[in-house]
C-alpha cells in the first residue's frame, strides 16, 4: 500500500500527467452534458393537436381533439399542453384552426371573454351603423370587412324627379352579418347570407344616415377597386345638395342641458 502511495504522488506531481487527466476530464463533462441536452431537447412530449378545421367563434369539444408527440425543443410559451385547457374554450373571433394545427393560447378564449370583431378599432368621436343588406345589394357577397365604400342615396324630389348621388365617401367596413348577427366571413367552408354591414363614422354623418333611412328614400353601398381600400381617403359628405335635402325634411331638436329643471319641483 506504501509504495501505491508513493506511485500515485509521483503520478500527481507529473506536470503532463495531470494536463492529460485534465483534458479527458473536460472532454468527459462535454460529452455527457451534451447528451443530456440532446435528451432533454428531444424528449417526446404529448400534447393535444385539432383532428378538424375549427372555425372561429366554434366550441372546442372532445371529439375535435387528438393527440400527438413532439420533441420538448418544439415547446413555446404560448402552446397549450393540457387537453383540459382546450375543450369547452372557443376559437377566437378571428382565429380558424386548422386540422392537424396544435393549441396555443392565443386562439382560444372563454365565451364570455370574446370580443366582436366590429367594435375592435372605432375611433374616438364615431358612431357605428348598421345597414340594412342582402345578397344583391352587396354584389353577391362581394364586400368584406375591411373593404372601403360609398354610400349612396336615391329619392324623389317636390317634383316627383328621381334623386341619385354618392352621400358618403370612403367608409370602412367593419362587419357583415347575417340575420342572426353572425359574421358572414368567418366560416369559410359555409358562407352566410348578408343582412347588415356594420362601419363607423362621424357622429353628424351618422345622424344624416340616420335622417336618410327614416325618410322615402333608400341608402345603397357601392364597393370600389383594391386600390380605393388600400389607400383610403378621409371619410366625408360628398354631395352638399343630398345633405341640404335630407335636412330640409328634418327638424333639428335643440340640445337641453342636464340642469334645465325639466321635472324637478320648487
Amino acid at each position: 500500500m506504501k509504495n501505491f502511495m508513493i506511485s500515485l504522488k509521483r503520478i500527481l506531481g507529473n506536470k503532463n500527467t495531470i494536463t492529460i487527466l485534465c483534458v479527458l476530464a473536460i472532454v468527459l463533462i462535454i460529452f455527457f452534458g451534451y447528451n443530456y441536452r440532446i435528451n432533454q431537447a428531444t424528449r417526446p412530449i404529448t400534447v393535444p393537436y385539432a383532428k378538424v378545421e375549427i372555425q372561429p367563434r366554434t366550441q372546442v369539444t372532445e371529439d375535435m381533439i387528438g393527440y400527438v408527440e413532439i420533441p420538448s425543443v418544439m415547446m413555446q410559451s404560448n402552446l397549450i399542453t393540457n387537453a383540459n385547457d382546450v375543450v369547452n374554450l372557443y376559437a377566437n373571433y378571428n382565429t380558424v384552426i386548422p386540422a392537424g394545427s396544435l393549441f396555443y393560447k392565443s386562439t382560444l378564449v372563454q365565451w364570455s371573454q370574446m370580443p366582436d370583431s366590429a367594435w375592435a378599432d372605432i375611433p374616438d368621436g364615431y358612431t357605428v351603423v348598421s345597414l340594412n343588406v342582402n345578397t344583391e345589394t352587396t354584389y353577391g357577397n362581394s364586400i368584406f370587412p375591411g373593404n372601403y365604400i360609398d354610400l349612396y342615396y336615391t329619392s324623389t324630389d317636390s317634383s316627383g324627379k328621381l334623386i341619385v348621388g354618392k352621400l358618403i365617401e370612403s367608409i370602412e367596413v367593419l362587419a357583415v352579418k347575417d340575420s342572426s348577427g353572425n359574421h358572414v366571413f368567418e366560416n369559410s367552408s359555409k358562407l352566410g347570407t348578408p343582412s347588415s354591414l356594420i362601419f363607423a363614422v362621424p357622429e353628424d354623418m351618422h345622424l344624416l344616415l340616420r335622417k336618410a333611412s327614416y325618410l322615402s328614400g333608400q341608402i345603397f353601398p357601392v364597393p370600389r377597386n383594391a386600390e380605393y381600400s388600400n389607400n383610403p381617403g378621409a371619410t366625408i359628405v360628398s354631395s352638399e345638395y343630398l345633405e341640404n335635402f335630407i335636412l330640409s325634411q328634418t327638424v333639428i331638436l335643440p340640445e337641453q342641458a342636464a340642469n334645465s329643471g325639466v321635472g324637478t319641483t320648487n
